[in-house]
């Protein structure tokens, strides 16, 4: 289950950066995940909740932002959203939704990235 390494990873980053800005508290944090990162954005929400226990994100929002795959084909030059309701968790194959060919350059959704880190400061 790689959503346990990537959720570490993850709460590793936010606590790094909510430190270097002084905060008491991490409040909310939003993450965009591609719909090719492969991960299952529920089970990466439910291991951020479990790992956050004793830190100071313990009581952080972790919302989940999924993000459509989009494409330039390099058949007939569609650039667009690709369809992703049938692709297999493993192994994903996609395709162009114009001409259905295979060799596409996939230009967005594939990424996994802390969007959005809301902490609480001491006041001065």
């Amino acid at each position: 289950m790689h959503e346990l390494s990537m959720a570490d990873g993850i709460l590793k980053a936010v606590i790094s950066n909510a430190e270097q800005n002084d905060a008491t508290e991490v409040t909310e944090v939003t993450i965009e995940i591609g719909k090719l990162a492969l991960l299952n954005p529920e089970q990466v929400k439910f291991m951020l909740g479990v790992l956050s226990e004793d830190t100071i994100a313990k009581d952080a929002n972790f919302v989940m932002v999924e993000i459509p795959i989009e494409i330039k084909c390099k058949e007939c030059g569609y650039i667009g959203l690709a369809d992703s309701d049938d692709l297999d968790h493993y192994a994903p194959m996609v395709e162009c939704p114009k001409c259905e060919n295979k060799i596409i350059e996939v230009t967005n959704g594939k990424d996994c990235i802390v969007k959005n880190i809301v902490i609480e400061k001491p006041d001065d």
